[in-house]
C-alpha cells in the first residue's frame, strides 16, 4: 500500500514540477500545436499552445514508479520491478514515442496531419506484438504468464479461448483502440487527462483488490484472482493517475500545454496493458466508456456520411458536436468528466459485484 501511496504522489509532484519547463522549452523551440481549420472557431486561438506535453507524463510515471520500488527496497527489501509492470510500463512507452514522432511532424511541416496512417499503423504494430510476445509466452515458475489466452471480462472467461496467433491479434486491435479512442477524446482543454485519472484510479483499486485476493493456479480459493504481480500494476495505476494529475494543473482550461499524440497514445497504451495484464479486457470498455463513446461518434460519424451524405453529429468526436452546439468548451469537459466518473465508478462496481457472486457473499 505504500508503494501505491508513494508512486502516486512522487509522480503528481514530478509533473507539476517538470511540465513549466518544457512549456518554456517547447516555447524556444517554437513546437506549437496546430489547429484544424474545419475545427470550432474558438479553438484557433489555441493555435501556437505548446504540445508533446505527454514527455511530462510519461516522465512523471517512470519517476513515480521507480522511486516507489526503491523506497520500498531501502525500507523492507521488497521486490524490484515485475515483469508485468515493465510490460505495461514498455507498452505505454512505446506508443508515447509512436505519438512524439507524430507530433513532430506536424509541428515541423506546419500541419495538422503528422505520420501517414501506414506509418502510425506499422509503430503501432511493432509495439503491440513485442508485448503480446513477452506477456503470453515469460515463463513463470506457477506457469502463470502476465497476460492469458483467453479474453476476459473480470476472469478468464474459457469459451472465449483465442490462442498464441489469436492473442497477438488481439493485443493489437486492444492498443489500436484504445490508443486512438484517448486520442479522440483529447480534443478539449484537460477532457483526457481528467478521465485518464479516473479510469487509472479506478485500476488502483481493482489491483489492489486482485492483490488482497490473489493465488496461484495450483492454489484454487473461491473468488480469488489468477493475475500476475497484480500489486505491481497497482503501482502503476497510481503512478499514471498521479501523473494525469500533476499535468492537469497545466492542462485544465485554459491551457497552457496539451499532451499531443505523445501522451493520448501513450494513455491508450497504458489503458490496453492494464486490461490485459490484469485480465480485465471487457470490463475496460464499461470503466473506459467515455473512451468508447467518443471512438464510436466518430465511427458512425463516418458511417452515416459514406451511406447517406449526412451527418450524425454537427462534429466529431462527440465532444466537438456539443460546443457547436453552443455549450462553452468547460461546460463540456466537466459534463464529459462527470459521464468518465459514472463510467469508472460502474465499472468499479460490476467488479466488486462479480466477487460477491463468485465468493457467494
Amino acid at each position: 500500500m505504500k508503494a501505491i501511496l508513494i508512486a502516486a504522489a512522487i509522480a503528481m509532484v514530478v509533473a507539476i514540477l517538470f511540465t513549466p519547463y518544457l512549456i518554456r522549452f517547447f516555447s524556444r523551440q517554437g513546437f506549437g500545436q496546430e489547429i484544424r481549420e474545419e475545427g470550432p472557431q474558438g479553438h484557433q486561438s489555441k493555435r501556437g499552445t505548446p504540445t508533446m506535453g505527454g514527455v511530462a507524463i510519461l516522465v512523471a510515471m517512470w519517476t513515480g514508479y521507480l522511486i516507489a520500488h526503491l523506497i520500498n527496497a531501502m525500507s523492507d527489501g521488497s521486490e524490484a520491478p515485475t515483469i508485468s509492470g515493465l510490460l505495461v510500463l514498455f507498452l505505454a512507452t512505446g506508443l508515447g514515442i509512436v505519438g512524439f514522432f507524430d507530433d513532430f511532424i506536424k509541428i515541423r511541416k506546419g500541419r495538422n496531419l503528422g505520420l501517414n496512417k501506414t506509418g502510425k499503423m506499422v509503430g503501432m504494430l511493432l509495439v503491440a506484438v513485442a508485448f503480446a510476445i513477452v506477456a503470453s509466452q515469460f515463463p513463470d515458475d506457477f506457469e502463470l504468464r502476465p497476460a492469458s489466452l483467453n479474453v476476459s471480462f473480470v476472469r478468464d472467461i474459457a469459451i472465449l479461448s483465442v490462442g498464441t496467433v489469436g492473442f497477438i491479434v488481439f493485443c493489437y486491435l486492444a492498443v489500436a483502440a484504445w490508443s486512438n479512442a484517448v486520442n479522440f477524446t483529447d480534443g478539449l482543454d484537460g477532457l483526457a487527462g481528467g478521465s485518464s485519472a479516473m479510469v487509472f484510479g479506478t485500476y488502483v483499486v481493482i489491483s489492489f483488490w486482485q492483490f488482497r485476493y490473489n493465488c496461484g493456479v495450483d492454489q484454487p480459493t473461491v473468488g480469488c484472482y489468477h493475475v500476475r504481480d497484480p500489486l505491481d500494476l497497482a503501482v502503476i495505476a497510481a503512478a499514471a493517475m498521479g501523473a494525469c494529475i500533476g499535468f492537469l494543473w497545466w492542462n485544465a482550461a485554459p491551457a497552457k500545454i496539451f499532451m499531443g499524440d505523445t501522451g493520448s497514445l501513450a494513455l491508450g497504451g497504458l489503458v490496453a496493458g492494464l486490461s490485459i495484464t490484469t485480465r480485465t479486457e471487457l470490463l475496460m470498455v464499461v470503466v473506459g466508456g467515455l473512451f468508447v463513446v467518443e471512438a464510436l461518434s466518430v465511427v458512425l460519424q463516418i458511417a452515416v456520411f459514406r451511406t447517406s451524405r449526412r451527418r450524425l453529429f454537427r462534429m466529431a468526436p462527440f465532444h466537438h458536436h456539443f460546443e457547436l452546439a453552443g455549450w462553452a468548451e468547460t461546460t463540456v469537459i466537466i459534463r464529459f468528466w462527470l459521464l468518465a466518473g459514472i463510467c469508472a465508478m460502474f465499472g468499479l462496481g460490476l467488479f466488486y459485484s462479480e466477487w460477491l457472486t463468485a465468493t457467494g457473499s
